[in-house]
């Protein structure tokens, strides 16, 4: 049996995973919770933990893994029984779409290919995106709709979002994206880096993830949005 608060805690934590692929910040639950401290939060993790509902990964900034929903929230979700339904991809472009109902189980474990468009920075900025190099085999539980592609992160700017150097990023490619969300971004049309977005009045703030970086600030025609962050791959 699980508080409320302990309740809103594991459920803000599981929807962020589902919607990003990384767990919220200390300050984001905080704030997400309304709770002063993130004393109250280290807390409720550790209750949940205590629980079996979440896991620690070891040697992680940050890192959480959601184990199990509460009875009421598994399999059903109010009450209605949800259906299993991967995406799949078209050929190699990364294009999504729900596949018909299928007789095995193979049919929506297969995994999905994604192309790889090289390198993005999480520090300084490199040069803008790369082309095609090669894919990767994805979950297709780790996919929306849409277009997808992969870039391999090389800088720490990021990290206390629990992305590190060499993980490999999942992007949904679009062209806007709401604040708060991991973007690439490609600035001045040269260079391209994935920061947290921000909007200051008419300006755009590029955020790291790491005190050691500062934000950036540009003016609204100086940033173009590449994609959103919507999963990471790590090779241990």
């Amino acid at each position: 049996m699980l508080t409320r608060k302990q309740h809103e805690l594991l459920m803000f934590i599981h929807e962020r995973m589902k919607e990003s692929g990384i767990p919220p910040s200390f300050d984001e639950m905080k704030d997400a919770l309304d709770l002063a401290s993130k004393s109250g939060i280290h807390r409720l993790i550790t209750a949940l933990e205590e629980r079996g509902f979440i896991r620690r990964l070891p040697n992680r900034a940050r890192a959480l893994e959601v184990v199990k929903l509460p009875d009421s929230m598994n399999p059903s979700l109010g009450g209605r029984k949800s259906r299993f339904e991967p995406s799949v991809i078209e050929g190699n472009l990364g294009k999504v779409a729900s596949p018909p109902m299928r007789g095995s189980v193979e049919d929506y474990a297969r995994p999905i290919s994604v192309p790889v468009m090289g390198r993005i920075a999480a520090g300084t900025p490199i040069e803008a995106i790369q082309t095609h190099s090669h894919t990767i085999s994805v979950p297709p539980e780790m996919l929306g709709a849409g277009e997808h592609y992969a870039l391999e992160v090389r800088g720490d700017s990021m990290i206390e979002a629990g992305i590190f150097d060499g993980d490999t990023v999942l992007i949904r490619k679009q062209d806007s994206a709401g604040t708060g969300e991991i973007i690439v971004a490609l600035v001045d049309d040269e260079e391209a880096t994935l920061k947290r977005l921000r909007r200051k009045g008419n300006t755009i703030a590029l955020e790291a993830a790491n005190p050691a970086y500062e934000t950036r600030i540009f003016g609204p025609d100086r940033v173009k949005v590449q994609g959103r962050l919507v999963g990471l791959l790590r090779k241990y």
